[in-house]
């Protein structure tokens, strides 16, 4: 378990988000007390639960970002879901319960690849002795015994091809392998289309399924990645691994819903808000606590951390049944974006938008430089564009910008070597028609 103090959470955060300090105090908060939790006796850290946050705010302000963020920061499982594709059970669509058996999902795949990057060395060397052997001539049962020198040879031989494959001047060379996988008793279910229902029984029945060899003729490189990771599961502990995925899902797991206002009721009590009411009570079970059946083994949801988002133009967190809302006691209003936090939002974070585009360039061989009045222009034009159309807050950066590099781009292969200066001037220039056209602004930008 991670112990990031609240503080260091928060500009851990500031490296990519800009602004929103109490999203970020709230979210920060939150995970230090799993931190917490985990230092309790265990009769009463089973009574501590997580408290889950809503956070209100327009789309482009930074609340997927935040929860992402968050996540990353300290390799938890994440998922994102969206509240409105989920249906009532009995309706045709996706069952809410199917979030936790993504987040199952996502965490088997995060703690495999840890163990798999632990054993790849080892891996490796297996796989380089296999296709050595591959690549040495074999010598016949009815030959004579090996003498001495004959087995010195041999290995002084295995030596040399092996600072040749390691060198990569083997790679173009074919060799024979056999490629051992699951086959499926029956085949019509591919032909049916249903190729999800087929790859969900392949996983659940991996262990009784009879496994199939058949030989290809592939290249050294391939022959190398296909039986390094053939080793790699070999050398990998699977029961280990899903038990240790299961109990990282529970205790560190995050899912993020998003758009919970579009399930959010106003009381009419009929027509679609049923089934939006219907929807939040298939939540409740899952947020307040439960066991959930998935393909690795149940998982319960009591101490998974829930962060839910909407912009709640129609609605209020008020709207949501008295019990869901209950189980999310942390509300935080994330602001508006101004013209001041989109020219921080071009410059300061670690991934800005400003150095992604410079170093797409780079890779054409050209030098793209972005004067202080143009990045200040940039930022007035997309805070103008959200106020006079819809406020889609950092996300209209992006549009603007593809707008503005749009000849760069394009023309970039035939400029090599150039330096060139993005100024105020060429930003008006590129972009005027299109600020003076409202309607051309309204669909272009």
């Amino acid at each position: 378990m991670n112990s990031l103090t609240p503080r260091e959470i928060v500009e851990a955060l500031g490296k990519y988000i800009i602004g929103q300090q109490k999203a970020k105090r709230a979210v920060a908060v939150a995970l230090r007390n799993r931190w917490r939790r985990q230092q309790l006796s265990p009769d009463l850290r089973d009574e501590v639960l997580p408290k889950n946050i809503i956070m209100i705010g327009p789309t482009g302000v930074g609340k997927t970002e935040i929860a992402r963020r968050l996540a990353r920061l300290v390799r938890a499982p994440f998922i994102k879901v969206e509240a409105s594709k989920y249906t009532e059970v009995g309706y045709v669509g996706r069952d809410v319960e199917s979030m936790v058996r993504d987040l199952a999902e996502t965490s088997l795949n995060m703690v495999k690849s840890e163990h798999r990057e632990k054993v790849l060395e080892r891996a490796r060397a297996s796989a380089e002795e296999r296709v050595l052997d591959l690549l040495l001539p074999r010598v016949p049962k009815s030959a004579a015994p090996a003498t001495e020198e004959d087995r010195q040879r041999a290995a002084d031989t295995k030596e040399k091809l092996r600072a040749q494959l390691k060198a990569g001047k083997l790679d173009e060379r074919f060799v024979d392998i056999e490629v051992k996988e699951k086959s499926m008793p029956f085949g019509v279910i591919s032909s049916g289309g249903l190729e999800e229902l087929e790859i969900n029984l392949k996983d659940m029945l991996g262990n009784i399924l009879p496994e199939k060899t058949s030989r290809k003729k592939v290249k050294v490189s391939e022959a190398m990645a296909l039986l390094t990771e053939e080793e790699a599961n070999r050398l990998m502990d699977m029961d280990k691994i899903t038990k240790e995925a299961i109990e990282r899902a529970e205790q560190s797991g995050m899912i993020f819903i998003d758009e919970i206002d579009k399930i959010a009721t106003r009381g009419s009590g009929a027509g679609p808000d049923v089934s939006r009411e219907g929807v939040q009570r298939d939540l409740l079970p899952i947020v307040e606590g439960s066991t959930v059946s998935t393909k690795y083994g149940p998982v319960h949801t009591e101490h998974i951390l829930f962060l839910s988002a909407g912009a709640f133009h129609t609605s209020k967190p008020s709207d949501l049944i008295p019990e869901l809302q209950g189980r999310f006691p942390i509300r935080v209003e994330l602001e508006h974006l101004e013209k001041e936090d989109f020219v921080r939002i071009l410059k300061e974070p670690s991934n800005a938008l400003l150095k992604q585009y410079t170093a797409l360039m780079s890779t054409e061989g050209i030098a793209l430089e972005f004067a202080e009045d143009a990045i200040d222009e940039i930022a007035g034009i997309a805070a103008e564009v959200n106020r006079r159309a819809e406020n889609i807050g950092a996300r209209r950066l992006h549009t603007v910008l593809e707008r503005l590099l749009e000849d760069i781009s394009f023309e970039a292969p035939e400029r090599k070597g150039e330096k060139l200066a993005i100024d105020r001037a060429y930003v008006r220039e590129k972009l005027s028609d299109v600020m003076k056209d409202e309607d051309l602004s309204r669909y272009i930008l």
